[in-house]
């Protein structure tokens, strides 16, 4: 049998955590709404959406 590979993204203990923000942008040209997606470390997302 084949063995099964995972992926991980983080390990145990190193690096932080992040969080994917999704905000709504209009576009003063067009008047059309776009999103934007970013990754934000955890503990700087309230920071981030208060701007």
């Amino acid at each position: 049998m084949a063995k099964k590979v995972v992926a991980t993204l983080k390990k145990a203990g190193s690096g932080k955590d992040w969080a994917k923000v999704i905000t709504c942008v209009r576009s003063p040209k067009t008047g059309a709404y776009s999103f934007r997606e970013e990754m934000v470390p955890g503990d700087a997302v309230k920071d981030y959406l208060a701007k």
